[in-house]
């Protein structure tokens, strides 16, 4: 039963996946061969520029304040690109999925060698020890959860796509229940401890706030003057990876208490800040 709750995890995030690239209908490695330079700034963008501004913010005199477990959350959060549903917002909200599944695919691969890297950057400028985040762990997380299920489903796509066709109503009806049933889960968990840790944490809040405006604003710069890939490009910089932030605090963190629900409070303000931010992108793509 310990177990159970780690399962319906793994089991979400594969279906999604799995779905998503069984529900891609055009040639979405196409956007990589046609756009390179693009692929190269939102790698960039996500996985260099938005951990270096955790890093400036956590440099600020005011984030002495901030509860250690907050500090760690943001920096984990900052440090972790490629959000599993990325591509499912995406392609909801009036995002390019294809685009959008390039992207992150590419990320999940760039992670394996830049969340080592950064992790090393913070442990040198905070003279933290003990968080000696390697390569092969990222690589078997991202691979497991995100590249392996969307590669399948790609591969079905193109091999068998009658089945493919048949599969994807059911198959996105499956992963729509299954994370139904996940984000149940994890507030009927988390929401009793998540409020207090909210109000002794307001100053906290703040910085992820900035954080997560800052890197909407970053993939906004990079994406052209389509407001699809002005979209797509500042959901693939602002949401980062929860999963692999949770990993890193179970397995470096679990003596910190709070520091899961700093996670789950940087993508509670990463949701409710995206709102206003697609809401205003909605307007641009029916006003062109």
């Amino acid at each position: 039963m310990a177990q159970a709750p780690l399962l319906l995890v793994s089991a979400t995030l594969f279906t999604i996946m799995f779905a998503l690239g069984v529900g891609l209908k055009g040639d979405a490695m196409a956007q990589l061969r046609r756009r390179p330079a693009l692929v190269l700034r939102v790698l960039i963008g996500s996985c260099v520029l938005v951990p270096l501004v955790a890093l400036l913010l956590l440099k600020l005199p005011q984030s002495l304040t901030l509860s250690q477990p907050a500090r760690f959350g943001i920096a984990l959060m900052a440090a972790s690109p490629s959000a599993p549903l990325t591509l499912r917002k995406a392609g909801k909200t009036g995002g390019d999925r294809e685009l959008a599944a390039v992207l992150q695919a590419c990320a999940a691969v760039a992670a394996i060698v830049s969340i080592p890297l950064i992790a090393d950057v913070f442990q040198s400028s905070f003279g933290i020890t003990g968080w000696d985040i390697g390569p092969k762990e990222v690589a078997l997380q991202v691979g497991k959860a995100q590249v392996l299920p969307l590669l399948a489903g790609l591969g079905l796509r193109r091999w068998q796509p009658s089945w493919a066709q048949r599969l994807s109503g059911p198959l996105d009806k499956l992963a729509n229940g299954l994370l139904l049933l996940l984000i149940l889960l994890v507030l009927i968990k988390s929401l009793p401890l998540l409020v207090p840790f909210a109000a002794a944490n307001l100053l906290a809040l703040g910085f992820m706030a900035v954080m997560v405006l800052v890197a909407l604003a970053i993939g906004y710069g990079l994406a052209g003057p389509d407001p699809r890939e002005s979209t797509t490009i500042a959901l693939v910089t602002s949401m980062r990876n929860p999963g692999l932030a949770l990993l890193f605090a179970s397995s470096y963190g679990a003596g910190m208490v709070g520091l899961k629900l700093a996670v789950l409070s940087y993508l509670l303000v990463t949701v409710l800040l995206s709102i206003p931010f697609l809401r205003w992108q909605r307007q641009r793509q029916q006003a062109a």
